[in-house]
């Protein structure tokens, strides 16, 4: 029979050759290169959405940051990450739901807002870290004075992928018992017997004031720079399972060595000024602005003016999860 009429036949059967595959010998493709979202010219935009619509008729007022990677009709940030920013007015409610994808919530623009997570009030502050787990029903209340915006980041890439997206609307059922986050305030002590589920972290809420007192006596890590990482306290592991959240501080003047991974990670400037270098990119940044950094990509940064903190979001959890995190110090073997 000939070649021809075959693969005609293979075809027609939906069978493809392996040896044909132009995906069987495919080298490592080269890294998407950053983007950095500036606050300043993101501020102004995000006003125009309070004027634009209300939680009342669209559940969650929330523009997403979108990746100039993206192909047509997909919804990422970096990698599985995919950020918004949430804007809610004083007096305004987001009622709650529940979802199967994981988010997390960090306070950056105005107070008085209170996230309510499987029954608890979680109080958002500048720089507080707010879990909403997969499955835990949450929603917002503002009882502030000025309008609030907060950064989401929420693993939808890797649902819509995997087809595991699930969205609950209210009355809420079935809400897991909880404990107050005291009851993990002591470090390295916590119940014998604890209450509700343990996959996720019991608590919901991390103030920034504690995360700056773990940074002043954290370790460096082998580029240099101080980093924390937000914790489930039952096992030591990520607070949610599959978004991992650290905290990052540089010194004044400090340039950390290039370092890379294969995980993706967004960062937002809490504190200071600096500029980063990411694979071929120079990146300035000052507090608020909103970088990607996709995987494989060499890192080091530059503190300017400081010390510099920086909230990085990562999927590096997936990858770890999958046996596939991989990193290393430029000049070290992958």
């Amino acid at each position: 029979m000939e070649t021809e009429e075959i693969r005609r036949l293979w075809r027609e059967a939906n069978l493809e050759a392996l040896w044909e595959s132009p995906n069987a010998h495919k080298p490592p493709r080269t890294p998407d290169t950053p983007f950095k979202w500036s606050w300043d010219a993101l501020r102004p935009l995000l006003e125009l959405a309070f004027q634009e619509t209300s939680p009342a008729s669209v559940e969650r007022r929330v523009l997403q940051l979108m990746s100039p990677h993206r192909a047509e009709g997909e919804e990422w940030t970096v990698g599985t990450i995919q950020a918004a920013i949430q804007c809610l007015k004083p007096g305004e409610v987001a009622r709650p739901h529940r979802h199967t994808m994981t988010a997390i919530r960090f306070q950056i623009e105005g107070s008085g807002v209170t996230t309510t997570v499987d029954g608890k009030d979680c109080i958002m502050e500048y720089g507080d870290l707010v879990l909403t787990p997969n499955w835990c029903w949450h929603g917002h209340r503002h009882e502030g004075d000025v309008p609030a915006l907060w950064l989401d980041v929420l693993d939808v890439p890797l649902h819509n992928y995997l087809g595991t997206g699930v969205f609950q609307p209210p009355p809420m059922i079935e809400v897991p018992e909880t404990v107050e986050d005291a009851t993990y305030s002591v470090a390295n002590v916590v119940p014998d017997n604890p209450v509700g589920r343990t996959d996720h972290s019991p608590k919901f809420r991390y103030p920034y004031v504690d995360t700056i007192k773990a940074l002043a006596k954290a370790p460096p890590a082998p580029d240099g720079a101080r980093r924390v990482r937000y914790i489930n306290p039952l096992d030591g592991g990520s607070a949610t399972t599959l978004v991992d959240c650290l905290m990052m501080e540089l010194d004044p003047g400090q340039v950390t060595k290039l370092y890379r991974e294969n995980s993706n990670a967004l960062m937002l400037v809490v504190e200071g000024e600096g500029k980063s270098t990411i694979g071929e990119t120079s990146v300035s940044w000052k507090p608020l602005d909103i970088i990607t950094v996709p995987q494989w990509n060499y890192v080091s940064h530059h503190c300017l003016t400081g010390p510099a903190r920086i909230f990085v979001v990562t999927d590096r959890e997936v990858m770890r999860k999958l046996q596939l995190h991989r990193g290393n110090l430029e000049g070290d073997d992958a």
